[in-house]
């Protein structure tokens, strides 16, 4: 399956369990949800990559301070097994609402102290949509989550895409969002096209700088910045010579 395929199956999915929660606030959760995939997974291939076997794997806990220490200073965070999504999405129908909002909560007190700016807050919108329906009598809200961490499971992230599964989902399905919100997708992301193309002229006409830095002063979720620095490599052999500067007004698409 190619990513246009993917991405358009991951839309009609969405399409179809859209009617148990309102489409702007949708978009929050699978955004979050794809990026807390991303952290959980990141953290499994970290202990794997340091001799932890599936045994002790399951066991990561709070309580195990030196294993805590080990972890958070290896990727900045720590996630204790029955937080893991692969954890959510072996518990099916078991998993609730609440359990993932605790989830949320028990991250921000997880997070080292040298990666505060990096992680901190990144999944407060998340974990407010969630709340909202952290209810017994929202069923129907459960299982469309449910739904949503089984489809986002499906999602490639092993790194052996030849491009960034993450990225081009995020662009695409913002601009899928913005069209059925009747809106243009400019108002919340460059569309990749324009990026490109602005990203290489920009390229080439820093071609001959050593040191290079980018700035965005609306820099959304961030794309045209990577792009620029994509385009840079072209000409430039240092990356630790590029530094990228970046502001955004909206917390949410800060996050």
């Amino acid at each position: 399956m190619n990513k246009q395929q993917l991405a358009s199956k991951i839309w009609e999915s969405i399409n179809k369990m859209r009617s148990k929660i309102e489409a702007s606030e949708y978009k929050d959760y699978i955004f979050g949800f794809m990026f807390y995939k991303y952290l959980s997974d990141a953290e499994v291939k970290f202990c794997r990559k340091h001799g932890f076997t599936d045994d002790d794997i399951k066991k990561l806990d709070t309580d195990k301070v030196d294993q805590v220490l080990f972890i958070q200073k290896g990727i900045g965070y720590f996630i204790p097994y029955d937080n893991l999504f692969t954890t959510w999405v072996s518990m099916g129908k078991d998993l609730t609402l609440s359990s993932i909002h605790h989830a949320l909560v028990e991250f921000n007190h997880s997070i080292s102290s040298t990666h505060e700016t990096v992680f901190r807050s990144i999944f407060n919108t998340l974990q407010t949509e969630i709340h909202k329906f952290s209810e017994p009598k929202s069923s129907s809200q459960t299982k469309a989550i449910q739904d949503l961490i089984l489809l986002i499971n499906s999602i490639p992230m092993d790194e052996k895409q030849d491009y960034d599964v993450l990225g081009f989902i995020y662009e695409y399905l913002i601009s899928m969002f913005a069209a059925n919100a009747g809106k243009k997708a400019g108002e919340f992301y460059t569309p990749h096209e324009v990026s490109l193309l602005m990203s290489e002229i920009v390229a080439f006409h820093l071609k001959d700088h050593k040191d290079i830095s980018i700035y965005d002063p609306t820099s959304g979720s961030g794309s045209l910045l990577i792009n620029i620095g994509r385009s840079i490599t072209s000409y430039i052999t240092d990356l630790d010579n590029i530094n990228y500067y970046a502001q955004e007004i909206k917390e949410d698409t800060y996050n």
